[in-house]
């Protein structure tokens, strides 16, 4: 049999075994080509949403690199580096391995060997997950075409699940922070289409069991009559959608209270509102940075810092973690436990800050509570003065 023989066999082997789920993997070695540092490539099978492809792992001396490939192309890719400096190529199937080397007197041969497994990995690209929120008989899913009947995930609705899986992990470990039975009223801030308002009411009533009330406040009228039907369509009875604004809403009797990307001064309305109701928990995803910004840049008091806020880039993220570290101050002067971390949101906002705020339950004597708010204070004073900013709109709307 000649090379070009053997080698039409081998990528047709390959080729079967993936056509009939018997591909394991395959590996090209003993590197000889003219591609500086290149030793190894290895492959595997992945799905990823829901095409078959075939990932190439090109290991070179100091990296690895991962491309991905429709099996076409993939075995076009093969052949090419076969004839382009790899002398052996291993397939590892559940039927059998097959070895295709050319050895060092130019000869090619083509061995087989008994199978070194006899069951085909997992193509899944993730690894599996445990979702919180699962997709099967989800009528509110369906209804906001993220599902179809069946409980298949859209291909075009694959991140916005994911989010809303992700946001769920999230505040799902923070209520496990609070004792139980705490969440009995949830406020949702400018809520939109209710995708997470509706997955958090799902959680809280069909995982944790409890029964919360939770609203959506939204100002866009449409938004709340659509939601309201989904809600009544999906039988989530403590469940409602109103119209209005953060700054109309009555949250008195709210123990979670969310806003997730409230333009600028309507993040320190939401938050005002969660002080002043006293919750529990109080959660907040910003946007816009405009009010901070505008003074500094109008002050311009010279400070460390200076010949980075010279740069309009560097200003814009300096003003945000001003901003948003104020606002953490201002929770922990008024005896919340805050955490302020990164998470990664959707497709169009990838990368968000999360400020949380959880209500401590420790009491603390008089004298060093008072103590500690007198320190908190100071704080704010001095990073005011530091990054010349005139006050804080969230400072302004507690009166402190």
């Amino acid at each position: 049999m000649s090379v070009q023989q053997h080698a039409t066999t081998f990528i047709s082997t390959v080729q079967e075994s993936l056509g009939d789920q018997t591909f394991v993997k395959l590996s090209l070695g003993n590197y000889k080509g003219e591609e500086e540092a290149l030793k190894q490539i290895l492959i595997r099978r992945v799905v990823i949403k829901r095409e078959d492809k075939l990932a190439f792992t090109f290991r070179y001396k100091t990296r690895d690199v991962v491309k991905n490939y429709l099996a076409p192309e993939g075995l076009t890719l093969i052949t090419r580096y076969l004839n382009a400096g790899f002398k052996i190529a291993t397939l590892f199937s559940i039927q059998k391995n097959l070895i295709l080397e050319e050895l060092k007197n130019g000869k090619v041969v083509l061995r087989e060997s008994t199978a070194s497994s006899t069951v085909a990995p997992s193509a899944s690209h993730d690894k599996a997950k445990n979702r919180l929120i699962k997709p099967e008989s989800k009528t509110y899913l369906q209804e906001l075409k993220i599902t179809d009947a069946a409980g298949n995930v859209f291909k075009n609705a694959q991140d916005k699940y994911r989010q809303i899986n992700h946001y769920i992990e999230i505040l799902s470990a923070l209520i496990k922070e609070l004792p139980a039975g705490t969440i009995k009223k949830v406020a949702d801030m400018g809520s939109g289409k209710g995708y997470l308002t509706f997955a958090l009411y799902d959680y809280l009533h069909s995982v944790l069991n409890l029964q919360s009330e939770v609203v959506g406040v939204e100002y866009r009228q449409d938004m709340v009559d659509l939601c309201n039907q989904v809600a009544q369509a999906s039988h989530f009875d403590q469940l409602n959608f109103v119209q209005g604004t953060i700054q109309d809403y009555n949250a008195d009797d709210v123990n979670l209270l969310i806003a997730l990307h409230a333009c600028d001064t309507a993040t320190d309305d939401a938050i005002y509102k969660g002080i002043k109701a006293n919750a529990a928990l109080i959660v907040v995803a910003p946007c816009c940075h405009k009010q901070i910004r505008r003074a500094i840049e109008k002050n311009k008091v010279k400070n460390d810092v200076t010949f980075l806020t010279k740069y309009g880039i560097f200003l814009e993220r300096q003003s945000e973690m001003v901003t948003d570290g104020i606002r953490a101050l201002i929770l922990e002067y008024f005896g919340y436990k805050t955490k302020v971390f990164e998470f990664i949101s959707d497709a169009h906002t990838p990368k968000n800050v999360l400020v949380v705020g959880l209500k401590r339950a420790e009491n603390f004597k008089p004298e060093a509570e008072s103590e500690r708010q007198a320190a908190v204070l100071q704080k704010i004073k001095d990073s005011k003065a530091y990054f010349g900013i005139d006050y804080h709109h969230l400072e302004r709307l507690l009166e402190l």
